[in-house]
């Protein structure tokens, strides 16, 4: 009975982690060497299992999302949200149905369709299929995780980058894990954390281990962009669950007083710093010099993306209203421009102005505004999870395309558990009045 009415939603990210994972187990990588493959252009070479079971993962997402769509037509149930489903379908059709269509180099396949299907079901999720997706990514990510640390005294090279000196941590290989990347592996470690925090393991001790290995995968896949993520979730999650109490106790005596005075201790403290350096130190010299060093340099021009959102504007004045269309920084097009390594626009607003014109960004835009939108409305029913989700996303999307829609893989995973968290809280607000919603999250103590 249960199983009917939740349907098999869940096991969509299960499935998109897993063929991640084997694509990595068949690759039979070097991570110290993919860069300079990479630079150099050089192709690998995929193992034939890997087209197998990318056929059925595709099978097994078209299945879910029959399924569960098929189901909420014939209990005619409402839409969680027609917002949330209306400007997702806009977005598609924006970002790919169009360009691939009416694109500089218009490609229509069928693996586009897929995102489209999934997403569909996505946004017909409610509380009981968000509770076992909670469940089941949760559990997937932690497994994805141990089986990457496993690797680690199997074979190292494929999950550490020993050659990597651009770390915080001087001599301590990078861990990439079965990530297609370190930086997607601190991704994958920071939502296994999220949701850790928002739906612990029943055992506290299995909890605690969990706090542990999601820690260190990200603290040794030494992504800064994805340490500072978390730390700004982090905090986002913190001010939703316990600001309200928090502040109480700061203002009032009768309620911890001394926590009011600790905090006030430690602001000035922190101005007194700040106002040391700023007076004692030569800032201007310190600036400068830091801007003649090579990572200055690397800083000032973002570490060469300057060069391929030149490409990606170019792109776009070709025909700026549909873009390049779907095969944009393929390796046809970046051996074309001499850019092996750019296989994206490393922006997510410039990828889709290039990729899709003008109408796919302005599709963006918006779409980006509605999940803001949605994301601090649903902030305290979720406990905090979905704006935390939503900054995931932005911050990642300042150097990656994590909202791209034109397959399913490392990047659309934290998108679909956006939307599905979106829509089930919204489908919650319908069943329960405002007045009496409550958090339908469990909250860690």
């Amino acid at each position: 009975m249960t199983q009917s009415r939740t349907g098999f939603l869940h096991w969509a990210f299960a499935a998109i982690l897993g063929l991640v994972a084997l694509q990595v187990l068949l690759s039979g990588r070097d991570l110290s060497q993919m860069f300079t493959q990479l630079e150099q252009g050089i192709t690998v070479v995929r193992h034939p299992a890997i087209d197998w079971a990318q056929r059925l993962v595709s099978l097994l997402l078209l299945l879910i999302a029959a399924e569960r769509i098929t189901n909420h037509l014939m209990a005619r149930k409402q839409l969680p949200s027609p917002l949330l489903a209306l400007v997702f379908m806009a977005y598609w059709l924006a970002t790919v149905a169009m360009p691939a269509v009416f694109g500089s180099h218009p490609r229509i396949a069928h693996e586009f369709l897929y995102t489209l299907a999934i997403g569909l079901a996505a946004v017909l999720a409610g509380p009981l299929e968000f509770d076992k997706v909670m469940a089941t990514t949760r559990n997937a990510l932690f497994a994805f995780l141990l089986a990457g640390f496993a690797l680690v005294f199997v074979n190292p090279s494929m999950v550490l980058d020993s050659s990597y000196t651009q770390g915080l941590l001087p001599g301590v290989p990078r861990f990439g894990g079965l990530a297609p990347h370190p930086v997607a592996l601190g991704m994958f470690a920071q939502t296994a954390l999220l949701c850790l925090w928002c739906k612990p393991f029943n055992s506290r001790w299995l909890t605690a281990l969990g706090w542990l290995v999601g820690g260190a995968a990200l603290f040794l896949a030494q992504s800064k962009n994805a340490w500072i993520a978390f730390f700004i979730c982090s905090l986002c999650m913190l001010a939703v669950r316990h600001a309200s109490s928090l502040w109480q106790r700061i203002g009032d005596p009768r309620q911890g007083g001394s926590l009011g005075v600790v905090a006030c201790l430690s602001l000035i403290a922190i101005v007194l710093a700040l106002m040391g350096v700023l007076l004692l130190g030569d800032v201007k010299e310190q600036v400068t010099g830091f801007l003649d060093s090579d990572e200055g340099a690397q800083l000032m021009t973002l570490t060469g993306r300057d060069r391929i959102w030149e490409v990606a504007i170019e792109e776009w004045q070709n025909n700026p209203l549909f873009g390049y269309g779907p095969d944009l920084w393929n390796p046809d097009f970046r051996a074309s421009i001499g850019m092996p390594n750019a296989t994206n626009a490393h922006n997510q607003f410039m990828d889709t102005l290039a990729r899709s014109g003008t109408i796919g960004a302005t599709a963006l835009v918006l779409y980006a505004g509605v999940l803001l939108f949605m994301s601090l409305r649903y902030a305290r029913a979720t406990g905090g999870f979905s704006i935390a989700l939503f900054l995931a996303l932005a911050l990642r999307s300042i150097s990656e395309v994590p909202l791209l829609l034109f397959g399913y893989g490392a990047e659309l995973f934290g998108h679909l558990l956006l939307i599905v968290t979106l829509a089930s809280a919204a489908a919650r607000t319908q069943a329960v009045p405002a007045a009496r919603a409550h958090s339908f999250y469990r909250v860690a103590s």
